[in-house]
């Protein structure tokens, strides 16, 4: 068994390009956290605190979306190291989650390997800074109006907000979200499962492998696709990472991110 299968188990057992993706309609879920509607961070004055309020709002959103990202692992694995053990309600949960992350194989190795390379989760730091940088700190229009924290487009007429300055010729929106959360989920799968994508999820794959964990500041290099800006929009995103200390997330476990008011109450 590869090394970096054996971190990964370990971890899931304890723009341009930034279009959405079907959603399963049996998709695996919890609900351990209470969804709270967009605050008005433009009523902040203070910068620091807009930026607390905004990472600390942001941070169970996060939380939540990796852990339903590692419960979808959790069947993935099961399916590569004990095949024998799925139930029929795991079979129906892979054929979705072929789907979700655009696994269009029909090679069953194939479809195994591609699902362990997609299906894990994004670092915090890097969701952190990309909603902080697209969402202008929860204050722009598609976020307040939108629940959009990614700048995540649809092509569906109605299926969002149309951009001011759209072109004549362009038919794209601005894709308007239930909630945050959702959009939160949304990103993750965008970049999960979009062949731009590749480089970032190879790049998660070799940290984990080396290191045991993956950093928001390495997967950066992975966004290429993400903003027309190229390397000018990866540098930006480092940077907001290094300025706000944002890579003190990713070596946490899920729960240990959170606030501490906001942490689980022990039980004795």
């Amino acid at each position: 068994m590869p090394k970096y299968l054996a971190f990964i188990i370990i971890l899931g057992l304890a723009g341009c390009c930034r279009e959405d993706t079907p959603q399963p309609d049996n998709d695996v879920r919890s609900a351990s956290v209470q969804i709270q509607p967009l605050p008005d961070f433009s009523s902040y004055q203070n910068v620091k605190e807009k930026k607390n309020a905004f990472f600390s709002y942001l941070l169970p959103l996060i939380e939540e979306a990796n852990t339903r990202v590692l419960a979808e692992r959790q069947i993935v694995e099961k399916w590569y190291l004990a095949p024998d053990e799925l139930t029929e309600r795991d079979r129906a949960t892979l054929q979705e989650l072929l789907i979700k992350y655009r696994v269009n194989t029909d090679d069953e190795d194939e479809q195994k390997a591609l699902l362990l390379l997609r299906v894990n989760t994004i670092p915090p730091s890097l969701v952190l800074a990309q909603a902080a940088n697209e969402s202008a700190w929860g204050t722009s229009r598609f976020a307040q109006e939108g629940n959009n924290l990614f700048g995540q487009w649809c092509f569906r007429e109605g299926c969002g907000l149309v951009p001011e300055a759209r072109g004549g010729s362009s038919r794209h929106e601005v894709r308007a979200f239930e909630s945050p959360l959702e959009s939160v989920e949304s990103y993750m799968r965008n970049l999960n499962s979009h062949p731009r994508y590749r480089e970032l999820r190879e790049l998660r794959e070799q940290e984990i492998e080396q290191r045991g964990y993956a950093s928001g500041e390495t997967l950066t290099e992975g966004l290429h696709g993400y903003s027309t800006r190229g390397q000018e929009y990866i540098d930006e995103i480092r940077n907001m990472i290094e300025h706000n200390k944002l890579n003190r997330y990713d070596q946490q476990p899920l729960q240990e991110n959170l606030p501490a008011e906001q942490q689980p109450v022990p039980r004795g």
